[in-house]
């Protein structure tokens, strides 16, 4: 009896076998992702006319985090699951100063795993204990679209000059 029920649901839900079409991306979306890739283009040319203005060569990674080692220990780069010692000042690419870190006192964030912007985790990891760089991190990367609704505007790239204070490996 209770075959004679699900029969029929079972032959309609099947549909034969037939695979359904996927869904048309609709012509909105598609504008909406154009203009989102024209916008990453003209952050990228802001970022390549703020470096080259500096006057000094940037490492530029594959994700288009830029950065440049203002000083550079030899030594054991940041690796995941450390904690990170750091002091930095954040900046905006006009030079708004939006953080710091007070003289003294250093904050720290567990590499790969704490919520920082994802291009700091990136940078950190080419650094080691000592070393101090100058780090620009496209909006992607930072706060992404909406900012960190306080002081980093939306769709902003940011610019961390920081130092790398100290590196512990976590207890086991």
């Amino acid at each position: 009896m209770k075959f004679l029920l699900f029969a029929p649901l079972l032959v309609v839900a099947c549909e034969n076998g037939r695979v359904p079409p996927a869904p048309a991306v609709p012509q909105r979306q598609e504008s909406l992702i154009d203009e989102n890739k024209r916008w990453l283009e003209r952050e990228s040319r802001d970022i390549d006319l703020w470096v080259t203005r500096q006057q000094v060569a940037f490492t530029k990674t594959g994700t288009g985090v830029r950065w440049r080692m203002v000083r550079d220990v030899p030594g054991e780069p940041a690796r995941p699951e450390q904690l990170a010692r750091v002091n930095y000042l954040l900046t905006l690419l006009n030079g708004d100063t939006c953080y710091f870190t007070p003289p003294g006192a250093p904050e720290s964030f567990r590499v790969e795993h704490d919520e920082v912007e994802s291009g700091l985790h990136e940078a950190v990891q080419s650094m080691s204990a000592g070393d101090s760089a100058i780090v620009v991190i496209p909006s992607h990367r930072a706060h992404g679209l909406a900012g960190d609704l306080s002081k980093v505007p939306m769709r902003s790239t940011v610019v961390y000059h920081i130092g790398l204070e100290k590196l512990t490996s976590p207890r086991k």
